[in-house]
Order: structure tokens, then sequence, then C-alpha cells
């Protein structure tokens, strides 16, 4: 897909704007189409992790519960919506990446492809460790707090709405090593910062996972910040090996610049 130049007048960025944005929704409307003639397998494959709090039909399929006559229609085009959003996230990805690739200098150009990839890849590796991981612990808690009040009755519209916002705050939570990386490499914040101020950070990110999960449920907040605390040390191991050198400099300039502050007390 063709990158447009550095210098561009405004209607021209404009104009290339609109084009990215046209690519995005044909792809993505050609994707819902598809995925809604699968709409109900793929609803069957969500709420797979669950099964064992839900009722099921002689076959072993889950069988939810429709309020009204539109909830079907809704809760189909849902799934096959989101579905679609996660299929074509490496083409949504590229175009968004691809439109401010321009305003990057030549030295920083030689990042997009890996972040393109790491985008793609922390994405869906945040939407699989919420289906394996996440989503059944998270129901089995929620439905163990109706035991000594009445019974469950599973709606179609409710679930499947927790299960996609799950997904994609998952998915979305999962970009932190990006934004870490970037962050040491542009020298927005340096690594010696990040690293001595892990504290107020992971408070950050323990806020974050309860504002994250749509649910009010402690197992969910827990495990994803787990998660993201992991993904926080990960991306500074990965950026003190990649920026080694710039990192040496600075702890050695904070090093001479306290040790004179030192010397002069």
């Amino acid at each position: 897909m063709p990158i447009g130049p550095a210098r561009m007048p405004l209607m021209e960025h404009l104009g290339e704007l609109r084009m990215r944005l046209v690519r995005i929704v044909v792809v993505l409307l050609v994707a819902v189409c598809v995925f809604y003639l699968a709409a109900g397998t793929m609803g069957q494959f969500l709420l797979l992790p669950i099964a064992d709090f839900l009722p099921t039909a002689e076959d072993g399929t889950v069988e939810l519960s429709f309020l009204n006559a539109f909830d079907p229609f809704t809760v189909k085009f849902k799934i096959a919506f989101w579905m679609s959003v996660v299929a074509t996230s490496p083409i949504i990805l590229w175009q968004v990446l691809a439109f401010f690739l321009p305003a990057l200098k030549p030295n920083e150009r030689k990042w997009f492809i890996p972040t393109f990839a790491a985008g793609v890849a922390l994405f869906i590796l945040g939407t699989v460790f919420c289906y394996l991981i996440i989503l059944h612990p998270a129901f089995q808690w929620l439905t163990d707090q109706t035991s000594d009040l009445g019974e469950v009755l599973p709606n179609a519209a409710n679930y499947v709405d927790v299960i996609i916002k799950f997904e994609i705050g998952f998915g979305i939570a999962f970009e932190l090593p990006i934004v870490i990386f970037y962050l040491v490499i542009f020298n927005i914040v340096p690594y010696s910062k990040l690293r001595s101020s892990w504290r107020y950070v992971y408070v950050g990110l323990m806020v974050f996972s309860a504002m994250v999960t749509p649910d009010a449920n402690p197992v969910t907040m827990l495990l994803m910040f787990a998660a993201l605390v992991a993904l926080y040390e990960a991306s500074l191991f990965i950026s003190r090996i990649v920026l080694a050198k710039r990192i040496k400099k600075q702890q050695e300039e904070e090093l001479a610049l306290y040790g004179d502050e030192d010397d002069g007390e």
C-alpha cells in the first residue's frame, strides 16, 4: 500500500485521510457481510469458554435467551462486526500508521514495520489471552455471586456485549509495550525514570485495569493487572537491549550530574 510524500498541502492530507478511512470502511463492510453469515457459529465459539455456566441443548450448543424480536439481529451484527475488527486489524493498523508515516524523520521510519508487526501481534495476543485465560474464571466468579440470591437467566445481548468488551479491552491493553518502547526511544521519558518509578507505574496499571475491565470483578482486574505488569517489565527489558548505548549514556550523565552536586555539598 503506497505511502504519501512527507510534504503535502492541507487539502491533500485531508484527501489521503479520506482515502485511508474509505479503505478501512470498505474492508470492514465486506468482512461484516462474510462474518454475519457465520455469526451463529462465531457466537458459539465466543461462548465456549463460559459454556459451563450456561444452559446447553442436547447437542452441546449454548442456548441463550432473547428478550425481543430485534435482539437476534443486533447480537449477530455485533458478533460479525467485532470479529471483523479483529480479522482486519492488520489492514486497519497499516492504514493508520501509513497516514502518520510521512511525518516521521528518515531515522524514525525504520521502526514502521516492527511497530506494525508488534501492534498486530500484541492486539491478537490480548484477545487470545482474554479468551483462554480470563473469561472462564471471570464468569465463574460472577455466577457464584448469585448462589444465595437466585438463578441467572442468561440474556444473549448482555452476554455477547460483555464478552466483546472483554476481548477488545484486553486487545487494546496489550499495546502497552509499544507505548513504553516509544516513550523511551523518542526520549519522552528516560528509561531510568520509568525504571525508578515502577511503584507509581504499578498503581497506574492497577487503576487502568479497573477502568478497562467491563465488570467489577476483582479476579478479572487482578489477572489484567498481572498481565500488564509482565508486559511493562518485558517492554523495559527489550528497550534496555535495543537502546543499550543510549541508556548507558543517560545513566552516566545522571551520575555525573548528581555526583557534581554531592561534591558541591
